[in-house]
């Protein structure tokens, strides 16, 4: 069982790690929104009134994948080590 403990903790400071990671990635399309707007529209030729659906879009499938790949698998594994 010492090795289901050990996948276990990976898994979940993976999960923590990307939440982290989607918290600060919500935070800053929220706080500095017309800056990486331009920036996004300048690097990718997409036009600016589209990227508010694009950002939209991307942060619903980080959290899906956040869930499916990381929330999921540790909980799943913390149910079989009790």
């Amino acid at each position: 069982m010492d090795n289901m403990d050990a996948v276990s903790a990976v898994v979940g400071w993976c999960t923590v790690i990307n939440m982290v990671i989607y918290s600060l990635t919500a935070t800053a399309l929220t706080l500095l929104r017309p800056t990486i707007k331009n920036l996004h529209s300048k690097l990718t030729g997409v036009s600016v009134d589209r990227l508010d659906e694009l950002y939209f879009n991307y942060l619903g499938n980080f959290k899906l994948a956040i869930i499916v790949f990381s929330l999921s698998p540790y909980l799943a594994l913390k149910a079989v080590t009790l």
